[in-house]
């Protein structure tokens, strides 16, 4: 067998064709929340970097913040939702997510970086109790060999609302930025602190209303017709092969796509995140800048949409694992090469790449799980720091060198998933 097993290793209790559907729309709504929340931070990393002060490497404590939190909480995730079932959870996820927004509202008022910081981490860390949930649960509803398709359905919420999180808060905190820039050159210290405090208050009005659309959300899901699922079950065939098997540790297959996946979130949020900021340093203006992180989302949505035509039908999701790794090397040294805004083009580009490495990691990462498949969606979730650790190496080899240069940075994390793709994730199965 060939990554048959998770479908019968996990499955919904009381589902109809009708039920299932619905529950692929209420977790399609949940994605759209993680990419709203998630892609804010490419229009964060600049905006504090004004208003805070900072420089390029103090400015991606942003990201750092934010996706730290799955390292830190992915593995008491895991345990809350043991306690709590997935729909209860990830109502509990909302409400913390909540608290993060508020937290916002004191940050901004006393333009203080550390509580800024606090805000990103709650907010990383309600997201990670929402994705130790939902990403296995719309894994196992349906065929494993088909998961990617389901993924990249979820994908597409993800990045439409990641598309229109950076161009929102952007056209709210970036208004008249590139002639405040130069402006504050000129202020003495008591006039630069009122403009600078004048531009941190830009974010209390947003927050307030994610925290409330996320109370709502919360609310909405507790009462939500979601069924439960089963993830300790095992079929016969998973559980003879699992028989030996007494720790995660025990399956290479999963520790090799937990790597991969750290890789990958790495450069996913790198392509993202630092797309605005490398803009402005290639000469194009901020507010113009801001679309670029749009493109990047945009050139995912489609690399989905094409998921979803081809998978499984004319493509296997290892293929296409092994497509998006070459294709991100490609578009990787066509950035370091080349100048001005093609090379900008080209970072938003890594989308495309980027868009089915997800969808093909996860499914081939947990298949043949069994018991083990709570735990090993855990370290997945853990994997999201990555998020968190390469942005900051491309910030200090962006002050070391310049910011250009640090996209090499990129180059070895595809070259390891292209390895993932071809040999590593069947290394130790036995299905």
């Amino acid at each position: 067998m060939k990554d048959q097993s998770l479908a019968s290793t996990a499955t919904p209790r009381n589902t109809s064709r009708q039920g299932t559907n619905r529950s692929i729309i209420i977790i399609g709504a949940l994605f759209f929340i993680f990419g709203f929340v998630t892609w804010l931070n490419s229009v964060l990393v600049p905006y504090l970097k004004i208003a805070c002060e900072l420089n390029n490497f103090q400015s991606y404590f942003v990201v750092t913040a934010f996706y730290i939190s799955y390292l830190v909480m992915a593995l008491p995730s895991a345990w809350v939702l043991k306690v709590t079932g997935f729909k209860k959870g990830m109502s509990l996820g909302l409400l913390v997510m909540a608290v993060g927004a508020l937290i916002f509202v004191p940050a901004a008022y006393t333009r203080t970086y550390e509580i800024f910081l606090l805000g990103l981490f709650v907010l990383g860390t309600g997201l990670a109790v929402l994705q130790t949930a939902a990403n296995p649960y719309i894994t196992i509803l349906g065929p494993i060999e088909s998961a990617a398709k389901r993924i990249s359905i979820m994908g597409i919420c993800n990045k439409v609302a990641g598309a229109l999180a950076p161009l929102v808060l952007g056209a709210i905190v970036f208004k008249n930025t590139d002639n405040l820039i130069e402006e504050l050159e000129l202020m003495d210290v008591a006039e630069k602190a009122l403009v600078l405090n004048e531009l941190s208050e830009r974010v209390v009005v947003p927050y307030l209303i994610m925290m409330g659309v996320l109370i709502i959300l919360a609310v909405w899901i507790y009462f939500s017709p979601l069924p439960e699922v089963d993830t300790d079950s095992e079929d016969e065939v998973v559980a003879k092969s699992n028989i030996n098997k007494k720790n995660i540790f025990q399956f290479p297959h999963l520790l090799l796509g937990t790597l991969a996946m750290f890789l990958y979130v790495g450069v996913e949020v790198i392509a993202g995140d630092t797309v605005i900021s490398y803009g402005a340093e290639q000469g194009i203006p901020l507010m113009d800048a801001k679309a670029f992180t749009s493109y990047t989302l945009i050139a995912m949505i489609i690399g989905y949409i094409i998921g979803i035509f081809t998978i499984p039908k004319y493509i296997a999701q290892e293929r296409a694992l092994q497509v998006s790794a070459v294709l991100g090397i490609i578009l990787g040294l066509g950035a370091i090469y080349t100048n001005g805004f093609i090379s900008v083009l080209l970072i938003s580009l890594l989308g495309l790449a980027n868009a089915m490495v997800w969808p093909a990691i996860w499914p081939m990462a947990i298949a043949g799980l069994g018991r083990f498949t709570k735990i090993g969606s855990s370290f997945l979730i853990m994997a999201i720091a990555g998020g968190a650790i390469l942005p900051l190496f491309y910030g200090r080899l962006a002050d070391m060198f310049d910011p250009q240069q640090a996209y090499w940075i990129v180059i070895p994390c595809y070259a390891f998933i292209l390895f993932f793709a071809s040999k590593g994730h069947k290394i130790g199965r036995n299905l």
